[in-house]
C-alpha cells in the first residue's frame, strides 16, 4: 500500500515547507516539492500542517493507586492520544517491593499485548534496588527497556533512598540507560501532610500546600548532584517551577546536561483552581499546579533550550474515584486526564499564541522524546526510513474542549470549556489511517511495543 500526501506545509523540528510526503508500506519513502509518484491513495493536505506522530513519554494506563485504578487502559487511553495526535506513549512498568523487575514487566505486557491501539513502549520504575534488581538492569535494556524511574518521594511504596539511586545510575550508566526522576524531597512533604491533617486542615488546598516549591527545587538540585557525579544521563519528569528549573540551569554551569520534561498542565493551569473548594481534587496531582510566574518560566525554559519536553503525566481517575479524599486531601487519587488533549493545547496556546515555533512545538513534543529514550529516527520525525507516524492538522480550525466530546475514560475535563485553535484532522499510524475526521479506523491490538535503542545522552 502506498499513500501520498500532498501540497501540506511539512513541519519537523529543523523543517518547514510546502510540499509531499510518499509512504510505501509502514515507512516514509521520500519528501519533496510535486512528487510524481503512482500511489494506491493520495490525501490532498492543502492548507493542513503535515507533522510527526506526537510521542507522549509520561502516561499511566491501568495504573495500580491507592487501592484504585487509573481509569484509562491501553486500549482507550492509546485510542484517545491518537484522536489528538499522539501516535505512540511511553507507559510505566512498577516494580512492587519484594517483586522483580520481570514479574512487573510480565504484569504490564499483561495488560498492554493486543489492546493498545497505538503504539507504546515502557519506563520502568525501580522501588527496590538491591543485588537482584541490579542484575536484570541490563536484561531490560536488551529487551528495549532503556530508561529506569525513580522516585524520591512515597516512601515506604515507591521512594528509594540516595544510596540506592547512586548505585542504580552506576548500572544503568553501564549498561547504556538513563535514570529518570520524580524530584520532590519525599520526607518533607510526607511531614506536611501530617502536620496539615493533624490541625484539621482537609481540603484539596493543602495538598498543593504540602508540597511547596522547594521540596522540588531541592531534590531536583539533588539529583543532578548524584548523575553529575555517576556520569548516568538524567532526565527529570513532570518538572513545574522556577526553583527546580534553577536547579538545572545551576548544573549548566558545570557543563553538565540534565533533561527536563514538563507537562501541559503546570504551562496552563495554576494553583488557584485548588481554592475551589472540592472541586480542586480534578488538580490534585503530585507535583501540584504551581503559580503565573512558574508557568512563564516554563515557557521561557521551552525556548531557551533547558526544558526538552511538553509531556502529560496522564494518569486520570473518575470523580467517584476522586471522592476518595472528600474527606481528606490526602486519599485523593492523584493524576489528571490530558492525553488527548496535550498536541492541540500546546499548539493553541503556544504556537497559535506567539509563545513558541512551530519548529520548537514538533521538537518538545515528536521529536526530543525519540531523541532522548532512543526511537529516533524511526520515530519523531519525517524522513525516509522513519516509520509513517504522521498528523495532518488544521491551524486555523477552531473548537471546545469538553467532557461530553473526548474520548478518554473519564468523566470531566481538566480543560473543559477551553476554545482552541487548531484541530487535528487525519492520523496516520505507521502508513495506516487510524484517524479520519473524528473517527478512529482502528482496532484494539493495532498497536505495537516499540524497542529502544541504548541512550547516546547527547540531543
Amino acid at each position: 500500500m502506498s499513500l501520498l500526501i500532498k501540497n501540506g506545509r511539512v513541519v519537523t523540528a529543523t523543517d518547514n515547507y510546502i510540499g509531499d510526503v510518499l509512504i510505501e508500506g509502514e515507512t516514509v519513502a521520500t519528501m519533496g516539492r510535486d512528487l510524481a509518484a503512482n500511489a494506491d491513495r493520495v490525501i490532498d493536505a492543502t492548507g493542513l500542517l503535515v507533522m510527526p506522530g506526537g510521542i507522549d513519554p509520561h502516561v499511566h494506563l491501568d495504573m495500580p493507586f491507592m487501592g484504585t485504578f487509573s481509569s484509562d487502559t491501553h486500549e482507550t487511553g492509546t485510542r484517545a492520544a491518537l484522536f489528538g495526535g499522539t501516535t505512540m506513549v511511553i507507559d510505566f512498568v512498577l516494580q512492587r517491593q519484594g517483586h522483580s523487575l520481570k514479574e512487573a514487566l510480565a504484569e504490564w505486557n499483561g495488560r498492554a499485548l493486543g489492546n493498545a491501539v497505538g503504539d507504546y513502549g515502557f519506563h520502568m520504575a525501580v522501588t527496590d534496588y538491591n543485588d537482584s534488581t541490579r542484575a536484570e538492569i541490563a536484561e531490560m535494556v536488551e529487551l528495549g527497556i532503556t530508561s529506569f524511574k525513580t522516585f524520591m518521594a512515597y516512601k515506604g511504596a515507591l521512594m528509594i533512598d540516595d544510596r540506592q539511586m547512586t548505585a542504580l545510575m552506576e548500572e544503568v550508566k553501564r549498561q547504556g540507560g538513563i535514570v529518570t526522576v520524580h524530584a520532590t524531597n519525599g520526607d518533607m512533604i510526607d511531614y506536611l501532610i501530617a502536620k496539615h491533617r493533624a490541625e484539621g486542615k482537609l481540603s484539596p488546598l493543602y495538598h498543593y500546600l504540602s508540597q511547596p516549591e522547594v521540596t522540588e527545587a531541592e531534590a531536583s538540585s539533588r539529583f543532578a548532584d548524584i548523575a553529575d557525579y555517576t556520569g548516568c544521563p538524567g532526565y527529570i519528569v513532570h518538572l513545574t517551577c522556577e526553583g527546580a528549573l534553577n536547579a538545572v540551569r545551576n548544573a549548566t554551569r558545570r557543563n553538565q546536561k540534565v533533561f527536563v520534561e514538563t507537562c501541559i498542565q503546570y504551562l496552563l493551569l495554576d494553583a488557584s483552581l485548588y481554592e475551589k473548594d472540592f472541586d480542586g481534587a480534578k488538580w490534585v496531582m503530585s507535583p501540584p499546579l504551581r503559580q503565573k510566574k512558574d508557568q512563564e518560566t516554563l515557557w521561557a525554559g521551552i525556548n531557551q533550550g533547558l526544558v526538552n519536553v511538553v509531556a502529560t503525566d496522564h494518569c486520570p481517575f473518575m470523580w467517584q474515584q476522586k471522592l476518595m479524599g472528600e474527606k481528606d486531601f490526602s486519599k485523593i487519587p492523584n493524576g489528571h486526564p490530558a492525553i488527548e488533549n496535550r498536541m492541540e493545547l500546546l499548539y493553541s496556546e503556544g504556537v497559535h499564541k506567539g509563545r513558541i515555533s512551530l519548529n520548537k512545538y514538533v521538537e518538545v513534543a515528536c521529536t526530543n522524546p525519540a531523541r532522548i529514550f532512543g526511537m529516533f529516527p524511526r520515530k519523531g520525525t519525517i524522513a525516509p526510513g522513519s516509520d509513517a507516524d504522521i498528523v495532518l492538522f488544521d491551524p486555523l480550525a477552531k473548537h471546545t474542549l469538553s467532557a461530553s466530546t473526548h474520548h478518554m475514560n473519564v468523566d470531566y475535563s481538566a480543560y473543559e470549556g477551553w476554545e482552541l485553535t487548531g484541530k487535528v484532522k487525519t492520523v496516520l499510524l505507521r502508513g495506516k489511517v487510524a484517524i479520519d475526521n473524528g473517527k478512529c479506523l482502528m482496532e484494539k491490538g493495532n498497536g505495537q511495543f516499540i524497542p529502544r535503542n541504548k541512550v547516546s545522552g547527547i540531543i
